[in-house]
């Protein structure tokens, strides 16, 4: 139930972020393929636990011929909201597709100054 709650408030913190437009949608799942149009933003919600006090942090890498990252945010998650220190949350991260043809978005959970990646998912993105 504490995971349903935290996700309803994840989708709700997305609206408040990206606005309340009808194109925004929010993706978790790697497998599917983001459809959108030229212009359309879209959000990919890291729905995995992200933890920027012990330096890892999910780093996106993609085709910025076909796609602009408009915003990346951090949210606490509900346990760093209550104080414990080292808890971590979610990022969020805000595209928006500039022209036609497929993309992939690499995410990579790691440190930034180190070489190995804890987690890899890549997102496929069709611009119509």
């Amino acid at each position: 139930m504490k995971k349903i709650l935290h996700l309803i408030g994840l989708i709700l913190t997305i609206f408040l972020v990206v606005g309340c437009s009808s194109t925004v949608q929010a993706y978790t799942d790697p497998e599917v393929t983001i459809d959108v149009g030229a212009n359309d933003e879209f959000v990919i919600l890291i729905a995995l636990e992200s933890n920027p006090s012990t330096g890892y942090s999910w780093e996106a890498s993609y085709d910025e011929t076909r796609l602009e990252l408009v915003e990346e945010t951090y949210e606490l998650g509900e346990y760093a909201k209550q104080g414990l220190v080292g808890a971590g949350g979610t990022e969020l991260f805000r595209f928006k597709a500039l022209k036609s043809g497929e993309a992939n978005i690499t995410m990579e959970y790691k440190r930034p100054w180190e070489e190995e990646v804890l987690e890899q998912k890549v997102f496929t993105v069709e611009v119509k």
